[in-house]
């Protein structure tokens, strides 16, 4: 084996599938995220509601990702469409989750006294419940995001982009020339990719978390 003849003369071509990769978990993590954080937003208050949306989001991940991936292309073909619906849908499960439970963990007295100085509802929730639950949720956007760069290498199975096709590319080809090579340069960059996006999302956390609940 030879990975630094076969990546000689290769940077452009790497470069590019690294980008698309990262483009699209990012895309994927930060839709998933919003919606995650709506969602909790609208059921946390309700004990029913929550303990529901809790239990469905752990069931859903459940779901085989290529299972759904090809469910996926009977209404939406192949491509980026179908790899992006499944990733955001996967990405906003942990947050979902971790984004109840940190709703739900906040002192209720922190609530009264924010009723007590006459703000609303929703402001409530936006200058004071989301900020206090921002490091827990700000785990599970962590969690997530380590998921879906991982999980973003199947899209290859439907012609989507990214880092996935070298790796099935490789295996498909095993014993051929280049194939392990190509394989593990795939794997390789994923796991470069998860480690730069995990690292930004701690300068996140060193940057957006109040000391006192870090």
């Amino acid at each position: 084996m030879n990975l630094w003849s076969f990546l000689h003369g290769r940077g452009g071509d790497l470069a590019f599938l690294t980008y698309q990769h990262a483009s699209l978990a990012f895309q994927s993590v930060l839709v998933g995220t919003v919606v995650a954080i709506i969602i909790a937003a609208l059921v946390y208050r309700t004990s029913l509601f929550s303990s529901l949306t809790l239990t469905t989001s752990r069931v859903a991940l459940t779901i085989p990702s290529l299972a759904l991936l090809a469910l996926l292309i009977v209404p939406f073909g192949l491509g980026v469409v179908p790899s992006f619906i499944m990733l955001a849908f996967f990405a906003a499960l942990p947050v979902i989750g971790n984004g109840i439970v940190g709703l739900r963990s906040v002192p209720p007295t922190v609530v009264e006294s924010a009723k007590g100085i006459g703000l609303s509802r929703w402001r409530i929730l936006l200058t004071v419940e989301l900020p206090i639950a921002w490091p827990v949720i700000l785990t599970g956007i962590r969690v997530s995001t380590q998921m879906i760069v991982g999980v973003a290498a199947i899209v290859a199975y439907v012609l989507g982009p990214g880092l996935g096709s070298l790796i099935f590319n490789g295996l498909s080809r095993l014993g051929g020339a280049n194939a392990l090579e190509m394989a593990l340069t795939g794997t390789i960059l994923i796991v470069i990719v998860a480690l730069v996006f995990d690292a930004l999302l701690v300068l996140l956390g060193r940057l957006t978390i109040a000391k006192g609940l870090s």
